[in-house]
């Protein structure tokens, strides 16, 4: 390829876009140049090298940093490309310096949390609900970590000197709760922001754009939305971000490549899946707030593929009763998931905490998908059984949130 087109493709790659061009074309901006079309998939653990005095200061520039080593890759557990055209494409979309790949959601949170203990920054102010392992890894202090639950309006007293890390949710698992971010953002003051943008995505929304140090992902869920990769990932400055590489490579959290391939060709798709599932997900949540065998529907101003509820009668009988809908735990694939939270994802916090939280016995989550939502209504209306007289409608209309309304 000559100069000129060379330097046409910088321009293009270097010029503002739309997310739904970033979606398609970040992580891959290389491959003209090197005569590709898809993405390879790099599986080595391990890169030849004869000159080891260059491999020692490389290894050194990284034990200082964490900065990326220049040159080809090292070792599979310190880099690897496939993985990197992912978490380059990630940062794009967050419009953040920044991001590392991690095995699991819940590893990428425990590299925040190991990150801030190695200085000295053991305390963590959240705010419930959060995911219920989060909670777990949080409240029984796995890692060392001290939490203060707190409400958004309190984040700023329950701020200490030993305060790491202040973490909420946005919208929350499985409440779909949401917080003004940008306040949120201001009452941390120095102390950094992490959101878990899991259910939003950066479709719905850029925590960093609203002042967020830390913007974290189940990559599990929409990121890859097949249900088909198991991923985590940490969108941040390029300062922390070397910091959760060196955690990442100590204790050996790393994404597998394939999972990074799959998770970069997930992203291509992003914006049309999520913007999609959030058609099906309002229309359900408004035909569920005018059933009568409901009591209340969780749906977030913002949309998305999320929706809660609350039925009048036995929800483990709902569970039992889908067909074409699947009960099982996780969310953001391409078909329709249903889930128990006090029975599954938020058995594991305490009783009280949880429905203090607002995770009451009754409430299930749904995760919507790209099926017709005619389809999916009929599953749904055939699993919440018979409809009581009419009687009940009215206790319903008192019943429903003020964002199931605004939708």
């Amino acid at each position: 390829m000559d100069t000129a087109s060379m330097g046409a493709l910088d321009d293009t790659r270097t010029a503002p876009r739309a997310l739904a061009t970033e979606a398609v074309h970040a992580g891959r901006d290389d491959l003209a140049r090197q005569g590709l079309h898809a993405p390879p998939i790099d599986l080595s653990t391990t890169y030849p090298s004869y000159d080891s005095r260059a491999e020692a200061a490389r290894i050194d520039a990284f034990a200082t940093t964490g900065a990326e080593p220049d040159g080809p890759p090292v070792y599979g557990r310190l880099g690897n490309p496939t993985v990197a055209r992912f978490e380059t494409a990630l940062a794009r979309l967050e419009g953040t310096e920044a991001a590392v790949a991690f095995a699991s959601g819940m590893a990428a949170l425990s590299a925040v949390l190991l990150v801030r203990a190695s200085m000295g920054l053991r305390h963590v102010v959240a705010v419930r609900p959060l995911y219920g392992c989060s909670d777990h890894l949080l409240t029984a202090g796995l890692l060392g970590s001290e939490v203060t639950w707190t409400d958004p309006a309190e984040i700023t007293g329950a701020l200490r000197p030993d305060t790491g890390l202040v973490m909420v949710e946005s919208p929350a698992n499985p409440t779909l709760a949401e917080v003004d971010l940008r306040a949120v953002a201001h009452a941390c003051g120095s102390v950094p922001l992490l959101v878990d943008n899991t259910f939003a995505t950066p479709v719905l929304q850029r925590p960093a754009g609203h002042g967020a140090r830390l913007v974290l992902h189940s990559a599990t869920k929409y990121l890859g939305g097949h249900g088909d990769v198991l991923a985590g990932v940490v969108a941040c400055d390029e300062e922390l971000a070397g910091r959760l590489r060196q955690v990442r490579f100590a204790t050996g959290g790393v994404l597998h490549p394939l999972a990074g391939y799959l998770l970069l060709r997930g992203l291509s798709t992003l914006p049309v899946r999520v913007r999609a599932a959030s058609a099906n997900a309002a229309e359900l949540a408004r035909r569920l707030a005018a059933d009568p065998r409901i009591t209340r529907v969780h749906y977030p101003r913002i949309g998305g593929g999320m929706v809660s509820f609350e039925v009048h009668g036995d929800p483990h009988e709902v569970i039992a009763g889908v067909r074409l809908i699947t009960p099982a735990v996780s969310l953001g694939s391409v078909d329709t998931l249903i889930q128990h939270p006090a029975s599954i994802s938020h058995r594991i916090v305490d009783a009280d905490d949880r429905r203090d939280a607002g995770v009451n016995d009754r409430l299930l989550r749904m995760s919507v998908g790209l099926e017709d939502v005619e389809d999916l209504w009929s599953d749904l209306d055939r699993a919440l059984g018979r409809r009581p007289r009419l009687g009940g409608a009215a206790h319903r209309a008192s019943g429903h949130s003020e964002a199931a309304a605004a939708h």
